[in-house]
């Protein structure tokens, strides 16, 4: 336990003092959705690309859960198949709070205490069906769903949209689900 705080604590510094990716190509602030409806946007999602990232090697199945507590705060339950859709499951827990009241579209979420990481909701379908998360440096991307797979022409705008905020869509990298997900 205390050489994995070491190393998530040298990451960390050492990803503080990495130029991200709006820096490095001189992008304009990352723009979020006009508005959240917390309500709606609780519950399951999957994850159907992200950039890769070293805490979700292995990783299948990516879901995320996301509950309202009594104070205000968001539960956070990741689960990962290991290696396969059978693999042994990998479960991570953590809380999210909203830093922009007025759009609730930017928050904070925290897995390791005291440290807390940017969560922006970046594009958002008409009837939450998918969501699309980041960060202002642009170096982390998920694109989640309700459902395991996404119709191919919903992604492929959502890779339009992201393009035009100036993702690298190319790093993207699917994530294997259930049902015939890729």
């Amino acid at each position: 336990m205390r050489r994995r705080a070491t190393l998530l604590f040298g990451s960390l510094a050492m990803a503080g003092c990495a130029t991200g990716t709006t820096t490095r190509l001189g992008l304009p602030e990352l723009r979020t959705v006009p508005h959240v409806d917390l309500e709606r946007y609780v519950g399951t999602w999957y994850d159907i690309a992200s950039f890769p990232q070293r805490f979700q090697r292995g990783c299948t199945g990516t879901t995320a859960t996301y509950t309202i507590q009594g104070d205000g705060k968001i539960e956070v339950l990741n689960r990962c198949r290991d290696g396969s859709l059978a693999g042994k499951e990998r479960t991570a827990r953590g809380r999210a709070r909203v830093v922009d009241r007025s759009t609730n579209a930017k928050l904070k979420v925290s897995f390791f205490r005291p440290f807390w990481g940017d969560y922006w909701i970046v594009d958002l379908g008409p009837n939450y069906e998918y969501a699309v998360v980041g960060h202002p440096s642009r170096d982390y991307l998920w694109i989640l769903s309700r459902t395991p797979t996404i119709d191919s022409a919903v992604y492929e705008g959502i890779l339009g949209r992201l393009r035009e905020q100036g993702y690298e869509v190319e790093r993207l990298n699917r994530t294997l689900q259930p049902s015939g997900g890729t």
